[in-house]
């Protein structure tokens, strides 16, 4: 994996020429002898960062957040790039002695050769070093490469061969012109031979060695080109002449988070000294706060909000831009810059601060059973306030019992309310504040609350947890406000996100009613948001974002009035495929020729695309049986050739292999090399457990938007599944992914049913189903897939039905033009 991060990231380049920038010269050893050391792996325009870079802490969080965006494995506690860049330092150094002899430079960048021969033959060549790749990090071919090393000189050089022959020779061999005479002195020298084949191969394609050496010595490019704007934008330095305006900056620490203290800050600022943003009438404040917090001298962190407050809830008040960090008690240096968007001036303050160690007052657990969680879990949390928290338990794809235990602090709570989807499951009155439910016999996506509550019925304190979500799911949840507590002045709206693995959150935008208020770039996701009057009725909306656009929101009605009934409603998205009579896609209909019904009721569409372009999330299931061991290879070819022809960068694709159980062979990926790797090693053996697998499958798309299909492979026999087919048909209708099933040999005892189980499936799902003889019809089956998946309609309503209830919507879609057939699924789980 290191060799795929370096490729194309380094440079040969002299090193004296980038240092003589004088802001280079004004830099202490420490950091003259990183940039040495790294010279080959920083990219110009990294360089060029770090060296406008004004401070110390700035430098070194610039240098810690270099080797960050080259980290293989961001989760684990070391980094494996930096540690193999060092490593390969210590080895040319000690074996070439200095990192910037051209044999060090090939090594850095293409690791050490498979063979390396050091020539010395005096009076027919210079010293010689001939090596051999089978393959380096960067070309995925054998060659040779030769250096030399010229009189006098201390380091060797490349040889290229259009430099000739005459680079090579010792002073007292013969003239250049004479090659005869210096083949033949080669050959007498040991390892003559072999020298001479490799100068020969050199010399045979002097431009085929140019394009190789360009692959070789490529320049730097940073992995991410994004990651140095972002690193700029969270600096607190003020541009060269910038216009400055007054404010005031005000700090509290109210309470405790867990083992930290809670620092809120306030920048305040007089709405005459900074500009309006107008656009269509609407005029509004536009501000950037970007923050530093330093200990010791070090950038222990940095934040970043933006604020759009509108004009008409200011008025003549003071503009209040409120942030919340959480910090360990001790001494800290905070730097605050606030940018006028809209005038382009700025406030920047700086100052020492001394955080507080709270007195926490610990109490301790009112049950044994809560002290074991409590120890178990770690679990130092705030016993200042009344708070609830869902241990989730251990696992994944829960069904059946399971039990669950929750986390309090506070001696206030005289009642938990356990609510499942909704419906009230359980209230406790006394501890252990614990509850086994049944999930059901299919790992089913499933919401759980708890609720705390006082003597009075007050609710003190709630939590909520997604279970069966899968790793993919991106949501948010709006802890704070609270929808029955009065709220007079402000609100702290709160915001806890699920992120998918693999996956980063963006931004989070909090909004009152539809007027954006704040954006926040980094957790905390907390807020304070000020109320326009005096216990104003409304909603607090958390919009979180993922780098790549995608979205989701959470929203909490503030003072709503008891008689106020939130209506919940559906938004149904149908992938469609329209099909001729010749099964053929037919890609030129328009929105009026579709009708969408949801239990016999039409439906009012919102949403029409032909959608040849979106991303597609597939995944390939194939049974790996005993029964189907001569139809391996022919399977694992004809699904690598589907990848190939059907994932493009935005698309990912998911191998899932199954005998007696599953395996995820690989997970979403659109490295065509990853998938490929999934398909080896398959061996057919055991027996088949078809549903579990199904449901397997299925549950690893959980969380996954937009175009979802898998495209299963079987000879439709099941032998060993828990599930039965009941529970996977009814599983596929709730996932809403289409199922393209494909039956493979299915003949003999129980054929009938086994292709009746997969054209059910398929039908239900949106998908269809295919029955062959041999797997040399796959290629043709898998090219019709990718076809009608590339052809599909996105017909999008909200539906009609708001009474409610969690049984299976029927739904269908009719097309108005003769001799067509549409294709969606059946129906959906609300």
């Amino acid at each position: 994996m290191f060799v795929c991060l370096l490729l194309g990231l380094l440079v040969l380049a002299p090193a004296s020429a980038k240092k003589k920038d004088p802001r280079y010269d004004a830099l202490s050893d420490t950091y003259k002898a990183w940039l040495e050391k790294i010279e080959l792996l920083i990219a110009d325009e990294e360089r060029e960062a770090f060296l406008q870079l004004e401070e110390d802490y700035q430098r070194d969080a610039f240098i810690e957040r270099f080797w960050k965006i080259r980290d293989l494995y961001p989760d684990t506690t070391r980094n494996e790039t930096k540690e193999r860049w060092e490593t390969l330092l210590e080895e040319v150094i000690d074996v070439f002695g200095s990192m910037h002899d051209q044999r060090s430079e090939m090594v850095l960048l293409n690791e050490m050769p498979d063979s390396r021969i050091e020539f010395r033959c005096t009076g027919v060549v210079v010293n010689l070093e001939a090596w051999y790749y089978r393959s380096s990090t960067r070309v995925g071919y054998e060659f040779f490469v030769l250096f030399y090393q010229r009189y006098g000189a201390q380091n060797y050089h490349l040889w290229r061969p259009g430099e000739g022959l005459g680079e090579l020779l010792d002073n007292s061999a013969a003239a250049p012109g004479h090659q005869r005479d210096f083949w033949q002195s080669l050959s007498t020298c040991q390892q003559g031979d072999i020298v001479e084949r490799v100068i020969r191969i050199l010399l045979s394609n002097p431009l085929e060695f140019d394009m190789l050496e360009a692959k070789l010595t490529s320049p730097a490019v940073s992995p991410s080109p994004e990651w140095i704007a972002t690193f700029d934008s969270y600096s607190t330095e003020l541009p060269e002449n910038a216009e400055v305006f007054a404010a005031e900056l005000l700090l509290d620490f109210p309470s405790r988070y867990q083992t930290r203290t809670v620092m809120q800050g306030t920048v305040k600022i007089d709405p005459t000294a900074v500009g309006r943003t107008a656009m269509e009438g609407h005029e509004s404040y536009d501000l950037l706060l970007s923050g530093e917090i330093l200990r010791k001298e070090r950038l222990f962190e940095n934040f970043r909000y933006k604020f759009d407050f509108p004009a008409t809830a200011i008025g003549d008040a003071p503009i209040p831009m409120s942030f919340e960090r959480r910090l360990r008690p001790g001494s800290y240096k905070l730097i605050v810059k606030v940018e006028d968007l809209a005038s382009g001036r700025y406030y920047r303050e700086a100052r020492d601060i001394d955080v507080p160690d709270l007195d926490r007052r610990p109490r301790p657990p009112p049950d044994a059973e809560s002290a074991a969680i409590l120890e178990a879990a770690a679990a130092t949390l705030d016993v200042d306030v009344t708070t609830i928290q869902i241990v989730q338990p251990r696992g994944d794809m829960h069904s059946g019992m399971v039990r669950f235990n929750t986390l309090t602090t506070g001696d206030d709570i005289a009642e938990v309310v356990f609510i499942l989807d909704e419906t009230t499951r359980m209230r406790k009155r006394t501890p252990p504040w614990s509850l086994d439910l049944d999930l059901g016999r299919v790992p089913q996506t499933r919401q759980l609350q708890v609720v705390a509550v006082d003597a009075e019925g007050n609710e003190l304190a709630r939590d909520q947890v997604t279970l069966n979500g899968g790793v993919h799911r991106f949501g948010v949840q709006l802890t704070e406000p609270l929808g029955d507590q009065l709220y007079e002045h402000s609100v702290a709206a709160t915001a806890a996100l699920a992120i998918p693995e693999d996956s980063a959150v963006d931004k989070v935008e909090f909004y009152f009613n539809e007027d954006l208020v704040a954006t926040l770039f980094q957790p905390p996701f907390t807020q304070e948001i000020l109320l326009p009057t005096k216990g104003a009725v409304g909603y607090v909306r958390a919009v979180a974002y993922q780098p790549d656009g995608n979205s989701t929101e959470d929203l909490v009605f503030v003072n709503a009035p008891d008689l106020l009934e939130e209506v919940e409603v559906e938004f149904v998205e149908l992938y469609t495929t329209v099909l001729d009579k010749e099964n053929r896609p037919v890609l030129d209909l328009a929105e009026a020729d579709f009708t969408a019904f949801e239990d016999g009721v039409e439906q009012s569409v919102v949403r029409f695309d032909l959608v040849r372009d979106l991303p597609i999330h597939a995944g390939i299931m194939l049974d790996t049986s005993a029964s189907m061991e001569g139809s391996i290879d022919g399977t694992k070819q004809a699904a690598l050739q589907f990848f190939r022809d059907t994932i493009t960068p935005k698309d990912r694709a998911a191998l899932v292999t199954f005998s007696d159980y599953p395996n995820l062979a690989m997970k979403f990926s659109n490295e065509i090399e990853d998938l490929a790797a999934g398909l080896g090693g398959i061996k057919a053996e055991r027996g088949t457990a078809l549903y579990d697998s199904l449901i397997f499958a299925l549950y690893y798309f959980n969380g996954v938007r937009g175009q979802r299909v898998l495209l299963l492979l079987s000879d439709g026999k099941d032998e060993a599944s828990r599930f039965s087919y009941d529970d996977a048909l009814e599983y596929a209708r709730r996932t809403g992914v289409a199922i393209y099933a494909i039956g493979l040999q299915i003949t003999g005892k129980g054929a009938r049913e086994a292709k009746g189980a997969l054209n059910e499936i398929s039908k239900e799902t949106g998908g269809r189903s295919f029955f062959i003889e041999s797997v040399d019809e796959l290629g043709e089956i898998y090219a019709a897939i990718q076809a009608e998946i590339r052809s599909r309609y996105l017909i999008g309503y909200q539906s009609s039905n708001v009474e409610g209830g969690r049984g299976f919507r029927e739904v269908s879609v009719a097309v108005g033009r003769g001799g067509l057939k549409a294709k969606t699924m059946s129906g959906y789980y609300p």
